[in-house]
């Protein structure tokens, strides 16, 4: 009998996405997940952690640009649970992003089958779970976006591919460390760096070919430097973008981001150390894997190779090489740079500035000021069923204020076609990791100390490329432009997740009042409801 509601259910919620989403050309993947819990050993000592259909990492999801994808999600754990795709735009689409701002959790021993594309995209993704500090015990995957049939990339194919999750991780269990921030309290130091759930994996490829490195930072905190012994890196996509292909002998990755390189095995053939350690901490964890020739008969030897460790100056060089390959396609026939975002005025200019306050004498993180809080009811349920005292578009600040810290569930007033800038302001000296659901942005500016109007003669308004996840340097900012043209209430949010958790998020409520399916699908049929929700009719 569940099994034949869980049928109908997805059946009804395929028969409006067919009516009202998408155009037939478009071919549909379908997925069960199950999650559940298992105990592995990713530092060497037993923990529990979240599995997905009994793996961990998730299983990967290799798509192609605009395919539908349906996907059941079963949670099997004994605490409410979501997954947010990272990256993915979900173009008109907000209900199905996963987050509790937009998404009720999915009960324990139910279901939520998720309906989503990814329009118009290409490139290297992941997802992960957005509630109750579940990322700490994994649960996270790729989701890896290929380019449609004869649409060009601007680079030979690879023989290969691999992908690489890379990140922090604690040997205390998720529940621990959630009583810990609960308490008003600061997470520990990682225990360690992983790569996809282990201390060692091994990748093996032919000399002389090229393979694709697809490396994600899925940890909490953060940062990390990524190489390969005696092999150079190629830059060539970063979360959606195909970039000026600089070859780079390592890169940082933050927490949240994605980058895409192209490594040739070109050395003799013998075993290297790929390795990835982390940045900006007075400790440095390492963890390493090997880069097999499989004509090789030499196991890894030697030291491993020297990365950057606390240079702030190093990483700013180098994010300022990052640029937008102009007359490559992305996921359009139209080349990337036929957007000519540096010769838009913006309308608007919102500043965040991030803080650490203690309220009520508990560590939180805020924003200009407001630190946020998950009503009961998702807010675009509140939004679409006009629930009042849910959320309020007026509480917070669009520049810091200086008054004292308070709690509050936040969100921000745009309107639809709006083209505006943001300049995050950290005055703070631990980096910061930025990320935007619903969009990726151009990243036009780093700089030291306080932005200014000044600030933006040194702006990047010709090639700077476009991503979901920015990071910005300790007491220093970064600015992005963004065109408003998604519809929807969605998160902007810290990606070290202590800091999320703790207050350092709100949404951002993209709006048009004339209501149009042309700006953003309806509520899907099969919505939870939850809070002030339960009882709406949809």
């Amino acid at each position: 009998m569940a099994m034949a509601r869980v049928v109908h259910q997805i059946c009804a919620v395929l028969a409006l996405f067919c009516v009202s989403l998408v155009t037939g050309d478009d071919p549909y993947r379908f997925y069960t997940w199950t999650v559940t819990y298992g105990t592995i050993s990713p530092l060497g000592v037993p923990q529990q952690v979240i599995l997905i259909n009994g793996q961990f990492p998730g299983p990967s999801l290799d798509v192609v640009t605009n395919d539908n994808l349906v996907l059941n999600l079963i949670n099997k754990l004994d605490e409410p649970f979501l997954l947010t795709w990272n990256g993915i735009k979900q173009r008109k689409n907000s209900w199905q992003d996963g987050v509790l701002g937009t998404n009720c959790p999915i009960p324990p021993n139910s279901n939520y089958t998720y309906i989503f594309q990814p329009k118009d995209q290409i490139g290297s993704f992941t997802y992960f779970p957005s509630t109750a500090l579940h990322k700490a015990a994994g649960g996270y995957g790729a989701l890896n976006v290929y380019q449609r049939p004869g649409i060009p990339i601007p680079y030979p194919p690879p023989v290969g591919e691999f992908t690489l999750l890379i990140g922090d991780w604690f040997k205390t269990s998720h529940k621990t460390l959630r009583q810990t921030l609960d308490s008003g309290r600061s997470l520990p130091f990682p225990d360690g760096v992983i790569l996809n759930g282990q201390p060692h994996a091994t990748f093996t490829g032919d000399q002389g070919k090229t393979y694709m490195f697809r490396i994600s930072n899925v940890g909490l905190s953060t940062s990390l430097n990524f190489r390969i012994q005696g092999h150079t890196l190629k830059l060539v996509e970063v979360e959606g973008s195909h970039t000026v292909q600089n070859i780079y002998d390592s890169l940082d990755v933050h927490v949240g981001q994605s980058i895409t390189v192209l490594v040739t095995l070109n050395q003799p053939p013998k075993d290297y150390y790929i390795v990835a350690s982390t940045r900006f901490t007075k400790t440095v964890l390492t963890t390493t894997a090997a880069l097999h020739y499989s004509n090789s008969h030499t196991p890894v030897s030697g030291p491993l190779p020297a990365g950057p460790t606390i240079e702030v100056d190093w990483s700013v060089k180098q994010a300022r090489t990052y640029r937008w390959n102009l007359t490559a396609n992305a996921a359009r026939p139209n080349p990337q740079g036929s957007f000519h975002y540096g010769k838009i005025t913006p309308s608007r200019t919102i500043m965040l500035a991030n803080s650490a306050p203690l309220i009520n004498g508990k560590q939180r993180y805020a924003i200009n000021g407001l630190s946020f809080i998950n009503a009961d009811t998702p807010l675009k349920l509140a939004d679409y069923f006009n629930i009042p005292g849910v959320f309020r578009t007026d509480s917070m600040q669009t520049s810091p204020s200086g008054g004292s810290p308070s709690i509050a569930t936040s969100v921000i007033q745009t309107s639809l076609h709006d083209f505006i800038e943001i300049v995050f302001q950290n005055n703070e000296n631990t980096i910061q990791s930025w990320h935007l659901d619903g969009y990726d942005f151009w990243v036009v500016g780093y700089g030291n100390g306080q932005w200014t109007p000044a600030s933006r003669s040194s702006y990047n308004l010709v090639d700077t490329l476009t991503r979901h996840t920015a990071q910005v340097y300790p007491n220093s900012w970064t600015s992005i432009y963004m065109s408003l043209d998604n519809q929807g209430m969605w998160n902007v949010r810290s990606a070290t997740w202590e800091r999320q958790y703790l207050g350092q998020q709100f949404y951002l409520r993209v709006w048009n009042p004339v209501q149009s399916l042309a700006n953003e699908y309806g509520i899907p049929s099969n919505a939870l409801l939850c809070g002030k929700a339960v009882g709406r009719h949809h």
